[in-house]
């Protein structure tokens, strides 16, 4: 196994073990678990886990939660597993190592959670690291985006939720994804400053159920010194809901 750094997130209340090299968390992770409307005594899946972040920062707002993680990177899962003895969460997190596409789980959850990579294969150049290519969406054979939203609708109970993070450009793509099987969904753009195009955006959406789409303001990430905002600086310190 290659060598781990170690970083802290939710005001220092999480603490995670990260390859050196390969995915890297960031905000992106902290916001979608907050994005996630679980309540205590429910259980969640979260695709693509890694070594856990968006499960850990679920568990640190939510009392009483499951959470199942499943990855194709059998290094993350090694870390995501000493993250939870770290953390003290191993009796409420679990983890599997399989391909998305391929996970039948014995029972539905009532939320699914995903942070997808941002570039699917044929779109850029692979690194010719093996942890990073596949971070991005090389070696799983062309998985897309609508391969993440039918395994999220294949895992959840009806009415249960999909909760993910993207590129803002791809939103048409995760709609299309989403088509008839989803509603109520919402959409909140990321813009990095107040007058700046978004370049990120969660969309929470609810299996079989036909709201109508709503548009939310959007989050600005940062004020014009490089600060978070204080709506932002909640989330990350303190693990507070994106949606009310």
């Amino acid at each position: 196994m290659s060598h781990s750094s170690e970083i802290y997130v939710l005001g220092k209340k999480v603490r995670l073990l990260q390859p050196e090299k390969g995915f890297r968390t960031s905000i992106d992770s902290v916001l979608v678990a907050a994005a996630c409307p679980v309540k205590s005594g429910q259980h969640v899946l979260d695709m693509g886990c890694g070594v856990g972040a968006v499960g850990f920062c679920i568990l640190q707002r939510v009392s009483g939660v499951a959470v199942t993680g499943i990855d194709i990177q059998k290094e993350h899962l090694a870390l995501a597993h000493e993250n939870a003895v770290l953390n003290n969460v191993l009796s409420f997190i679990s983890f599997q190592h399989c391909d998305i596409r391929e996970f039948t789980a014995g029972e539905r959850f009532d939320h699914v959670v995903c942070n997808p990579p941002f570039l699917e294969a044929g779109q850029h150049i692979p690194s010719p690291e093996e942890g990073v290519a596949l971070a991005r969406g090389h070696g799983t054979h062309d998985i897309t985006i609508k391969d993440w939203v039918d395994a999220g609708f294949r895992n959840l109970k009806p009415g249960g939720s999909l909760s993910l993070i993207h590129r803002a450009d791809a939103t048409d793509r995760i709609l299309q994804a989403l088509g008839k099987r989803f509603g109520a969904v919402e959409i909140i753009p990321l813009w990095p400053r107040a007058g700046v195009a978004a370049k990120r955006v969660i969309i929470r959406a609810l299996k079989d159920r036909k709201s109508p789409a709503i548009l939310n303001a959007g989050l600005v990430l940062h004020k014009e010194d490089g600060c978070y905002t204080q709506e932002v600086d909640l989330i990350l310190r303190n693990a507070v809901s994106l949606f009310s």
